[in-house]
């Protein structure tokens, strides 16, 4: 049954006409819009002709004020909602960024990671000194005791090694350990060392809100482990065939470890320190930069892992370890130094 006066239903029949004239003048731009707004949506800004990329504009404009009328003369809702969903979209395709995700990907590693390390050198600086003075302790106390190994490394960090081992065990099973194969180190145990690693770099990062004094000393922590192991294997004579067995992935993996609590060191200084501008606004203006520090140093995470996984006990002599290692280290400091130099930003 139908409970509507003769006056209600005039004005919705009234109502349903003006949309039907309303969208039947007007639609082929519609449709037009539509069509180039889904081909750049799937192919970026240069999937439409240089006639196109005018014509777009245009019938952008054309849809919005459409939109302003549809709304001013109270048409139905269903031709709103089409009018408002495609008006947003044509404004992304019109307005958003004209590069895509392979292009993103590319300028984050041409200039936005290593611009992005530069800008956090003062308090990377601080987190590297905090990181050798770690070790410098960790190292003077072992080799004082070296039952002091204990108090660095937990029964379950050392994996059987410790000041009951001989040198013929540590070089063995551990310095000289035969290669598995290449699915236990490339695959099975280079992604268990990602994990673990990722880890305490996400949480160097992330203790920098806590003003940043937990990232120092969870640095100075890992550090002073670093000490503690190389004062045991100097203990045996087997110093100079450690460090070559460490440095191997330790330059790329300890890089990415300092990167992380610097990005997070970064952030505490922001809030500390945010200068003529409110805490947000300073944690904000140089959130993009910190967090792109942050995100290189996952991958570094990644490389380390592969490297650590396979290449360490694949080059199992201690000259070529150390050639490894340079390479490394002057490959990522030209990287971090020269690269992305014409667009440097503020420096934190």
């Amino acid at each position: 049954m139908n409970y509507n006066s003769p006056s209600q239903t005039n004005a919705v029949k009234e109502i349903t006409l003006r949309s039907a004239e309303f969208r039947r003048a007007r639609e082929d731009g519609w449709e037009k819009l539509a069509d180039m707004v889904e081909r750049v949506e799937r192919g970026g800004i240069g999937a439409l002709s240089a006639s196109e990329s005018s014509e777009i504009a245009l019938l952008y404009r054309s849809a919005v004020s459409s939109l302003s009328v549809a709304r001013n003369i109270a048409l139905d809702r269903n031709l709103l909602l089409y009018l408002e969903n495609l008006t947003f979209r044509a404004y992304l395709a019109v307005y958003g960024p004209r590069t895509g995700a392979v292009s993103n990907i590319a300028e984050f590693f041409r200039q936005g990671w290593p611009r992005a390390v530069r800008s956090v050198r003062r308090p990377l600086l601080i987190i590297t000194i905090a990181f050798f003075v770690g070790a410098i302790a960790g190292y003077l106390m072992v080799r004082a005791d070296v039952n002091n190994f204990g108090l660095f490394i937990s029964e379950g960090a050392a994996q059987g090694r410790g000041p009951a081992s001989t040198r013929s065990e540590l070089m063995e099973e551990e310095l000289f350990a035969p290669w598995p194969g290449f699915l236990n180190t490339f695959v099975v145990f280079a992604n268990s060392l990602f994990r673990h690693n990722a880890r305490i770099g996400i949480l160097c990062f992330g203790l920098g809100f806590l003003l940043g004094v937990p990232t120092i000393l969870l640095v100075a922590y890992n550090g002073a482990a670093l000490g503690a192991f190389t004062a045991l294997h100097a203990e045996k004579g087997l110093a100079v065939d450690f460090i070559g067995w460490l440095s191997i992935h330790g330059v790329t993996e300890i890089l990415a470890v300092l990167l992380s609590a610097a990005a997070g060191l970064a952030i505490a200084r922001n809030i500390i320190f945010p200068g003529a501008m409110p805490r947000a606004d300073s944690l904000a203006a140089a959130g993009r930069q910190i967090a792109e520090t942050a995100v290189g140093s996952v991958l570094m995470f990644f490389v380390a892992g592969i490297i650590e996984g396979g290449f360490r006990q694949l080059i199992a002599y201690t000259p070529g370890r150390y050639a490894f290692a340079a390479a490394t280290a002057v490959l990522w400091t030209c990287y971090f130094v020269f690269a992305g130099r014409s667009n440097d930003g503020v420096e934190n």
